[in-house]
Formats: structure tokens, sequence, C-alpha cells
């Protein structure tokens, strides 16, 4: 099977995609998958880490707004939707598939124009603009919230099927556990708090970290925290302010970027972070107490949607943006690890509200879309 697969932006959109693209390798090793994105966003590393191949064509979010930026960002995205014609040309796709980005409408479209078969996958439970401006051109439309069906309007056909996630749970031996937190610089008899803000990092997270190191609150616990790669710089040079040393803090490990994320994950006993569909798809996989601070000011407040599925089931706490401060937070974080049988009962919560089987059903999803269109 040949595949494009277009993702670009943050790891949201690109992490569903590769573990779409994982899953079609391994049902069919001589596939030939080729990635789409921008020359901007977190794709042009995490693709050709994955060992994927990338092409990158101009494409903009648009802003009703009449500016001189505006237009040129029109313009570019124009002539992306003619860079992304001549790729599928090209490169002669069985199927095209969407996970999110900007990068999206203009391949989508030009798929749809060029007559081949083409997936959108939705992760969040409101849908964002580019889904519902391409339902109608768009073969079969992938949800990972069921109230997300009735949100998508004259679409050809919704199939509710969780989200891809390449993480997995896994059951590590003592010393494969051990040598993951070694590695780490972390001690094996402490709990360990994993914070992250998203692959781009969250200034509001990062900064309560930051007041909960300088007041040396972890006391009970250590910190595994993935700053944001452009936010890690500033970070060290605010620590350097306070004579703290980011690569020297006792019960901390600070990088800009976690890219052994499964493993960390696995090992970590508590999991902080924002609530974007991929990260709670993953927190219930994995079967893991969380404490969520919803991304504010995004469509339709949906990350507030996505962490109550968890509070609702006992199985994560939230503390809403503007109420978050190193006080509360390491209070909340005390709470949970302070009893071993809430840490573990808070994890089997989590994994009630765990979607089974994601990318067998994308796959057959797929090779629906695929078949149908060569037996026409």
């Amino acid at each position: 099977m040949k595949v494009i697969i277009a993702a670009a932006g943050t790891a949201g959109h690109i992490n569903p995609g590769l573990a779409i693209a994982n899953k079609i390798k391994k049902e069919e090793k001589d596939s030939d998958i080729l990635f789409i994105g921008t020359t901007r966003g977190l794709e042009n590393d995490l693709v050709p880490r994955a060992g994927y191949k990338l092409k990158t064509i101009d494409a903009y979010g648009l802003s009703k707004k009449i500016s001189i930026d505006n237009m040129k960002k029109m313009y570019k995205t124009i002539k992306g939707y003619g860079e992304a014609k001549n790729i599928i040309k090209e490169f002669k796709p069985d199927i095209v598939i969407g996970t999110g980005g900007y990068i999206c409408g203009a391949t989508i479209l030009a798929a749809h124009k060029l007559k081949i078969p083409t997936l959108l996958h939705e992760s969040n439970a409101f849908p964002g603009k580019a889904v519902k401006m391409l339902a109608r051109s768009t073969n079969t439309i992938l949800v990972s919230f069921k109230d997300a069906i009735p949100r998508i309007k004259k679409a050809n056909n919704i199939v509710y099927t969780g989200t891809p996630i390449k993480i997995k749970k896994q059951n590590y031996s003592i010393d494969e556990r051990l040598k993951i937190i070694n590695d780490m610089g972390l001690n094996a008899l402490k709990p360990i708090v994993l914070v992250f803000g998203g692959s781009q990092g969250a200034k509001k997270i990062n900064d309560t970290i930051i007041e909960i190191i300088k007041n040396k609150l972890n006391k009970n616990y250590q910190i595994m925290w993935g700053t944001g790669p452009k936010q890690y710089d500033e970070i060290k040079r605010e620590l350097m302010y306070n004579n703290i040393s980011i690569n020297n803090i006792k019960d901390m490990k600070i990088v800009p970027y976690i890219y052994n994320m499964e493993e960390i994950m696995n090992v970590a006993d508590v999991i902080v972070a924002r609530s974007g569909a991929m990260t709670i798809t993953e927190i219930a996989t994995l079967g893991k107490p969380s404490i969520l601070i919803p991304l504010p000011n995004v469509s339709h407040n949906h990350q507030l949607y996505n962490a109550q599925v968890l509070e609702k089931v006992n199985a994560a706490k939230i503390i809403l943006n503007d109420d978050l401060t190193g006080k509360n937070l390491n209070e909340t974080i005390e709470k949970i690890i302070s009893d071993k049988n809430n840490i573990s009962q808070m994890g089997k919560n989590a994994q009630k509200v765990a979607t089974n089987n994601v990318e067998d059903k994308i796959y057959a999803e797929i090779k629906k879309c695929v078949n149908k269109n060569k037996n026409r």
C-alpha cells in the first residue's frame, strides 16, 4: 500500500500519524509511506526520527481579519495546495490520511481533486475548523470521542475509533525499570512525577515547577520535567539567576523534550500535563493517576471536557490554569502519593476509559477506503 499522511505542527497531530504509519507497516511490511508537513513544525524532527520520509509545503491557518500578513499567508497556502497536488501526482498514493494541522486542508483537498481516497482523524470532542470544512471532501472521518459525531455536519462517513497512540503499556522487569530510572538520574525508591506541557511546553506549568524548585517543595517525590524545546534555555537562565544549576537539582531531571516518552510514562507514578486528546488516551491506556491543567482559550474549551473524562471516574484531579500555583500543585501531588493504594486505584480507574484496538479499527477503515476505490 502506498500512503501519504498529512500531519504538522505539534506532537498531538504528528504522533497519531506515526501510530497509523506504524500499524500499516506492521500489517503490510512492503508499504511505502510518505509524510507531508511544513518547514515549521515538530514533524521535521519526529518524522525522520521515526524512519519515515517527509516532504514539506507551505500552509497556514487563516484569520478573517484583513491584513497584509494574512494576505501573504493566504497566497502561500494556495501555493501549498499546488505543491501538495504535485507531490500526490508524483507519489501516486492509494490513500491520503490527515491527522491534524494546517497541512490537512491543502493536502486533503488536493487528493480529493485528484480522486484519491481520503481519511481524516479528529482527536478532540469538539472538531476543528479544518475537519468541518473538509467533511464533504473526505471519504471517512474517524473520531476519538462519540460526542464529536453530531458536531460534524454533512460528512460522508463518520466512524468512532479512539485516538491512535505510539505509547503502549509495558510490563518492565525490575532490572529494566531500574535502568530507565537510573538513566534519568533519579532514585527508584522515591515516587516519580512526570511533568510536561505538550510538545511545545506550557509556560504556566513551567512557571509553577520553577516555583516548586525555588521553594524546595518536592521533598517527598522526584520530578521528570520536559520543558518544551523553545522554553528550556529561558528556564535555564532563570534558574541560573537564582543560583540554581539546571543539571544539578536534587530529585529533579529537566530536559527540553522527552524522546523516550513511552519508557518514562510507564515508570512514572503520577503525570502532570495538559489534557489534549492524545495525552488523555495515553494516560488511560497506561493506567496512571494524573493532575490535569486544561489549556484555556481553546475551541469549545475541549481540553476541559477531555480532562473531565478521567475526573468523572476518579482517575484525575483537575486544576484550572488560572488557579495553578506551586503550592496547590504540590499539595495535590502530595495527596495522591501519600497512599500507595490510592495511586493504584486511580490508575485502575483510568484504564476503565481506555479504548481498545484503536489501531486495528483505523487500519480496517483505511483498507475499506482503499478497496472500495479499487473496486469501482
